[in-house]
């Protein structure tokens, strides 16, 4: 398209035919389907998803390359930043659950992850290409340095499966970090789980990971009136998911 990469987009066009094929593969989208394609960019992914589905919705930034989608008839093109995107609508509009893929600006990714997450209930699945670093933390276990904030809020509400390794050359331009391939498929909602309490305790735990959590959280607790039974005596890169759920719906019963 001639198009020169604009630095403010995070733009790096994913431009190896054989990465694009397993990425394409692991969507393996249908006919009838509600895609959706996050910056498309050059529309490297775009054309062959559409080869395969027929019909695909992108949302591109870049009202440069907007213009350009919108030649093609099969493309239902919303220009904007994504983190305006109501995707709640998008699935209202298309009748079912979506299917959200894309090639995502890395400055931005981990807002588009929290954007996603309150509508994840009308998601058939998530295919995305991140910096590989975050897809480690997206998918850690409870002990490692990986595991944090990201993988506790992603992990309560989708199954995480990192798919392929991407290395810099499969882009133009190259970014400066390592790139994988994510799949996230939404979980059935705990019941009793409130996001946004969820979010508050997360983020109190590991404000500072290296302190034993009777430090942070036990101090957050205690002022509330709920430390019950939960064992301060850890870290929080030490409390598994489920455990985090679980303190969610104490502190809600004490309220």
């Amino acid at each position: 398209m001639g198009h020169i990469a604009r630095k403010r987009f995070g733009q790096h066009f994913l431009a190896d035919s054989a990465v694009i094929d397993a990425i394409v593969a692991a969507i393996a989208p249908r006919p009838g389907e509600a895609l959706v394609e996050i910056g498309p960019g050059l529309g490297a992914m775009t054309q062959p998803l559409l080869e395969r589905c027929g019909r695909l919705t992108v949302i591109e930034l870049d009202r440069d390359l907007a213009a350009k989608l919108r030649r093609d008839a099969r493309l239902d093109v919303v220009e904007a930043d994504v983190l305006t995107v109501d995707f709640a609508a998008l699935a209202e509009r298309a009748g079912g659950k979506l299917r959200v893929v894309g090639n995502l600006p890395y400055n931005i990714s981990s807002p588009i992850l929290f954007h996603l997450l309150p509508v994840a209930e009308r998601v058939l699945d998530q295919t995305f290409m991140l910096q590989k670093e975050v897809v480690a933390r997206m998918a850690a276990s409870p002990g490692g340095k990986d595991y944090g904030r990201l993988s506790v809020m992603l992990q309560w509400r989708y199954d995480i499966e990192s798919l392929l390794d991407v290395p810099p050359e499969a882009f133009d331009p190259p970014p400066r970090v390592d790139s994988a391939v994510v799949r996230m498929q939404p979980l059935p909602q705990a019941a009793g789980v409130d996001a946004a309490l969820l979010g508050e305790i997360v983020t109190v735990a590991f404000s500072q990971r290296r302190k034993l959590l009777r430090h942070t959280l036990g101090r957050w607790l205690e002022a509330r009136g709920a430390s019950g039974d939960f064992d301060l005596q850890r870290r929080a890169e030490e409390v598994p998911v489920a455990e985090y759920l679980a303190l969610v719906q104490a502190v809600i019963t004490r309220r």
